[in-house]
């Protein structure tokens, strides 16, 4: 994750006390001295749209032997004692699950922030009050486009207008909300609008991800941005994020999953004169160290699997209904654990030879193995030309 606000103006927003920290790109099973990684937990598959880019393929049904109360809170136990800091309810839709709000509740008092990442179209006047008073810290709500373009994404007619009410709803109580957007080729030209809109709604945070090749989102590679698309992507971010700062907005802006990002925004910076911008830029990303899946970041789905991310189901690590989550994380047996706590010496091609690889760390290893087959291979989104990354 880049956080453009960060980068270009040394903003500090709660998650950056994570990502940009003089020791979080040492660290092998946390985001920083002396805490865990960020836990996205897949709290169920069951959901009440079918988004055409799911990397969970989640689908209006009832799946069988997700974990229960009961063996979530001891989840919630042992990743307190692990001092993860942050849970982040994902799904499927995670308010379909009955017991949401007693478990963010009972993750907020362990001392584990909770978050939520949902589809918006659940969140009433009362729900958001209850999410709220629960003392979530952030609401991410997925919305991939204005009207059409995302009712088109989320396979259901009307979604938009609900998310646009969960969004209203949010905002209404005080509750921190921000949208999860996920650029592609039917999409890449409503940036300007999402701009417009986010700073139309008062919503504080917009998460801008690339796509990742995983799930229902292995069938549309070829609907991915080209580099050329994917730089003039970056230059619309970071142009509207320097007009929001101009004008005294204080929106918090990011990208997530092409940690080329922020190369790019430094090789902008520089190209630009501003040897002051670039400087900070390279900071914080020498902080950071780039991708930190299976480091400072991971996944549990539904039924307890640990994995390095939720875009890499397909690689499991144990199952927290057997062993505690933090004996997982710092087991080594496995060799794609192993590899991705020092993946440098078994990366590929571009990404073995790029002068950026401290602060990349090779970029999105799903991306390379759904494209190549092989888990160490280059990243295919890496946008940089062979120029920039000094072959």
């Amino acid at each position: 994750m880049i956080s453009v606000t960060k980068l270009l103006f040394a903003r500090d927003y709660f998650g950056d006390r994570l990502r940009y920290t003089k020791s979080a790109h040492t660290m092998r099973n946390g985001a920083s001295e002396g805490v865990g990684p960020v836990v996205v937990w897949n709290s169920t598959k069951t959901c009440n749209l079918k988004c055409m880019h799911c990397y969970m393929k989640s689908d209006a049904k009832k799946y069988k032997d997700e974990l229960t109360t009961d063996e979530a809170k001891k989840f919630i136990d042992d990743l307190a004692a692990f001092h993860v800091p942050v849970l982040l309810f994902s799904g499927g839709e995670p308010l379909i699950r009955p017991d949401f709000f007693e478990l963010a509740d009972y993750a907020a008092k362990a001392g584990v922030r909770p978050t939520l990442s949902t589809n918006g179209t659940l969140i009433t006047k009362g729900v958001a009050q209850r999410i709220k008073d629960i003392g979530v810290g952030y609401v991410g709500i997925s919305l991939d486009g204005l009207k059409d373009v995302n009712d088109k994404f989320r396979g259901a007619p009307g979604a938009y207008e609900k998310a646009m009410k969960g969004i209203e709803n949010c905002v209404a109580v005080g509750q921190r909300v921000g949208l999860r957007f996920t650029i592609n080729q039917h999409n890449a030209r409503e940036l300007d609008k999402i701009f417009d809109f986010i700073e139309a709604e008062n919503i504080n945070r917009v998460c801008f991800y690339h796509l990742v090749y995983s799930g229902r989102g292995e069938a549309m590679v070829h609907d991915d941005l080209t580099h050329e698309e994917s730089r003039a992507a970056m230059d619309t971010i970071i142009r509207r994020t320097k007009d929001y700062e101009a004008r005294g907005l204080k929106k918090e802006i990011l990208t997530v999953d092409n940690h080329c990002d922020g190369i790019y925004m430094y090789l902008k910076a520089k190209e630009a004169g501003d040897d002051a911008a670039a400087e900070q830029i390279m900071k914080y990303l020498s902080m950071n160290g780039g991708n930190r899946s299976g480091i400072a970041f991971g996944e549990v789905d539904p039924l307890g699997y640990v994995h390095p991310d939720q875009f890499t189901q397909h690689h499991t690590f144990g199952n927290v209904r057997e062993r505690a989550f933090g004996d997982i994380w710092q087991d080594v047996t496995n060799p794609i654990m192993a590899g991705l706590k020092d993946r440098k010496p078994l990366l590929k091609g571009r990404c073995a030879k790029c002068k950026w690889l401290d602060r990349c760390n090779g970029n999105f290893r799903t991306r390379a193995e759904a494209v190549t087959g092989d888990f160490w291979a280059s990243d295919p989104a890496c946008y940089l030309t062979d120029e920039e990354i000094g072959l």
